[in-house]
């Protein structure tokens, strides 16, 4: 996937970040880290947490060489387990949760650090079967029923479009509710 596309899709979830605080949880090399960082604009905030070195090697070359941008913040940590975040407005997870094999006990840690009426942007693959590449499968079904226990509300399905790897990616938002 590609920067625009990764922009396309979170526009769909997020009409509208600008000066808000994000994560991007499992990060990568980056893709939903930019997109975030347009979406926020240059007042916002970017954190991108991720448990590979290299890949934070990669977006620290990439955030040194912004100018102009939001504030981009660096984490290594195993988001499958507990980490420190601070409270944000929303969390970006992009072809993550399905490598967690705890995924209900994850989202709802992941959960607590979302302000109130902060969102919850899921990224995930519709109708896989268990594989290596995708061990734990998350559909919208199941993250409906995982943001239910995690206090989010209900999540809609703001996007799909197909997979390049078979059936079709989701994109999906829930919210936690309100103090």
């Amino acid at each position: 996937m590609n920067d625009r596309d990764a922009l396309a899709l979170l526009r769909a979830a997020i009409p509208s970040a600008d000066r808000e605080t994000w994560a991007d949880l499992g990060a990568g090399g980056g893709t939903f880290t930019r997109a975030l960082a347009a979406l926020v604009g240059p007042s916002g905030h970017v954190i991108a947490v991720d448990a590979d070195e290299r890949a934070l090697a990669g977006l620290r070359r990439w955030a040194d060489a912004l100018r102009g941008g939001p504030a981009v913040t660096l984490l290594r940590a195993d988001i499958a387990g507990a980490f420190d975040l601070p409270p944000v407005d929303g969390v970006v997870m992009a072809n993550v949760l399905h490598f967690i094999a705890e995924p209900e006990a994850a989202l709802a840690r992941i959960a607590a650090h979302l302000e109130p009426g902060g969102r919850l942007v899921l990224i995930e693959y519709e109708g896989r079967r268990p594989s290596r590449w995708v061990p734990y499968p998350v559909s919208a079904a199941r993250f409906a029923e995982f943001a239910a226990g995690a206090g989010l509300a209900p999540p809609r399905v703001a996007a799909t479009r197909p997979s390049a790897f078979g059936g079709h990616l989701y994109v999906a938002v829930a919210t936690r509710a309100m103090a």
